[in-house]
C-alpha cells in the first residue's frame, strides 16, 4: 500500500505558499505529510479596501446552487456535514474514488480528533506530563502547528485544547468560568511549551492539543488531491461550508456558491462564482454562542487571553488559493478584529476577504470579482 508524500518530496513551505502536498495515492492509508517551517510571506502590495452600507452584505459560503449531471457523496465526519459533488469519468472511477474518500476521512478523524478516545491526539493529551512516541506523520502535523503558531502570532495555537474544554460550547448549558479559572487554564496554553524530540512529544501537565483550528480545511484540500489522482477533473468539496473546487460544473464557467446571511442564519443572500482551484472558508460566532448576564459569548476563543473573541465581528469570509489557506486567514482575521484582520489578510497575495460586523462590512476590492448576485 502506498503512503502519503514523504517530507523530502515536499520542497515548499506550507507557511510560505499554503499549498498542500499531493494526497496519498490510492488506496489512502495515511493523513497528509508535509514539511513545514516557520516564516512569513513577504507583504503584498497594499490592497484598496472598499466599504459599503450594512444593508448589503456578502456572508460566507453556505450552499451550492449549480445543477447538472454531478454525483454526490455525502457523509457525516469531522463534526459536520460533508459533501463531495463531482463529475466522474466513469462509474468505475466513482466507486473507487468514493471508497477512498470515505477511508481517508475516517482515518484522518480517527487519528486527529480529540473526541476520539483512541486517537493519537487523545493519547498525547491523556499522557500530558509524559513523553509519547509518535510516527513521522504526526511529527509533520506538529511541524505545521509550529509554523502556524509563528505565522499568526499565537492565534492558531494547537495547545488551546484545554481552553476549549473549559468553555465547552458543545454542552446544552454552557457556563462562563470565573476569571481565576480562565487564568489558570490559560497558563497551560502555548506552543513553545510543547517539548519535542525525534519520534516523541511531551505536553506539560494540563495541556491539551486540538487540531480543530485548521484540520477540517486541511482535509478538504487533501480530498481535492484524491480527486485529481482519481482522474476527477471537476469537483466541489464542501466540509461544513469550507470549500475547495476543481474545474467547473458541467455547462457552467464556475461553481456558484450561495452565501449565508450572518444576521439570519439559514437564509441566503447573494452568491459568489468560484473558479477552478480556489478555496473559500469562513469564521463566525453567530451559530455556536450563548448569552450570559446580557453578554454574548461566541465559540471562537483567543488563546492569547483565554476568552471568546468580542470585538463586534460576526463573520469573516476568505477566498484563497486553497481551503487550508482560506481557513488560516479567516480564523486569524476574526480573532484580530476588523482593522487588524484586514491588514493581516493584505499580506497574502491573491487572498480576498469580506469582514462583517454587527453594523457594517469591509472587504478587499478584489472580493467583488467573485460576487455574482
Amino acid at each position: 500500500m502506498s503512503t502519503s508524500t514523504s517530507p523530502s518530496t515536499v520542497t515548499t513551505s506550507v507557511v510560505a505558499t499554503a499549498s498542500p502536498p499531493p494526497a496519498p495515492t490510492r488506496p489512502p492509508t495515511s493523513s497528509p505529510a508535509v514539511s513545514a517551517s516557520p516564516g512569513e510571506p513577504a507583504p503584498a502590495s497594499p490592497t484598496v479596501i472598499a466599504t459599503a452600507p450594512s444593508s448589503h452584505r456578502i456572508p460566507p459560503p453556505a450552499d451550492v446552487t449549480d445543477g447538472g449531471p454531478l454525483r454526490s457523496l455525502v457523509l457525516r465526519a469531522l463534526g459536520t456535514h460533508c459533501e463531495v459533488r463531482y463529475a466522474p469519468p466513469s462509474d468505475a472511477v466513482a466507486t473507487v474514488f468514493e471508497r477512498d474518500v470515505r477511508a481517508w476521512v475516517e482515518r484522518f478523524e480517527a487519528r486527529y480528533s480529540r473526541f476520539r478516545a483512541e486517537s493519537i491526539v487523545s493519547r498525547i493529551n491523556a499522557a500530558a506530563g509524559s513523553w509519547v512516541e509518535i510516527d513521522a506523520e504526526t511529527e509533520q502535523m506538529l511541524d505545521i502547528c509550529a509554523s502556524l503558531h509563528a505565522l499568526t502570532g499565537g492565534i492558531l495555537d494547537v495547545t488551546a485544547g484545554s481552553l476549549l474544554r473549559l468553555w465547552n460550547f458543545r454542552t446544552p448549558l454552557p457556563q462562563v468560568p470565573v476569571p481565576a479559572t480562565v487564568a489558570a487554564v490559560r497558563a497551560s496554553v502555548g506552543w513553545p511549551k510543547v517539548e519535542r524530540d525525534a519520534g516523541r512529544v511531551r505536553l506539560r501537565a494540563g495541556m491539551a492539543l486540538d487540531f480543530g483550528g485548521w484540520g477540517k480545511e486541511w482535509a478538504v484540500d487533501l480530498v481535492a488531491e484524491l480527486a485529481r489522482q482519481a482522474g476527477v477533473r471537476d469537483a466541489l468539496i464542501d466540509f461544513g461550508h469550507d470549500i475547495r473546487v476543481l474545474g467547473t460544473p458541467p455547462g457552467r464557467p464556475a461553481w456558484h456558491i450561495g452565501l449565508e446571511d450572518p444576521q439570519s442564519p439559514g437564509q441566503h443572500r447573494g452568491s459568489i462564482a468560484l473558479p477552478a482551484g480556489r478555496g473559500v472558508a469562513s469564521s463566525g460566532d453567530y451559530i455556536r454562542q450563548f448569552t450570559f448576564a446580557g453578554r454574548r459569548y461566541g465559540h471562537i476563543v483567543d488563546p492569547r487571553d483565554g476568552y471568546p473573541v468580542a470585538h463586534g465581528l460576526r463573520q469573516v469570509t476568505v477566498i484563497a488559493e486553497n481551503c487550508f489557506m482560506a481557513g488560516v486567514l479567516s480564523t486569524t482575521a476574526f480573532v484580530l478584529g476588523p482593522r487588524a484582520g484586514l491588514e493581516f489578510i493584505q499580506r497574502f497575495p491573491g487572498a480576498e476577504a469580506l469582514l462583517v460586523t454587527e453594523n457594517d462590512r469591509a472587504q478587499t476590492r478584489g472580493f467583488w470579482n467573485y460576487v455574482v448576485t
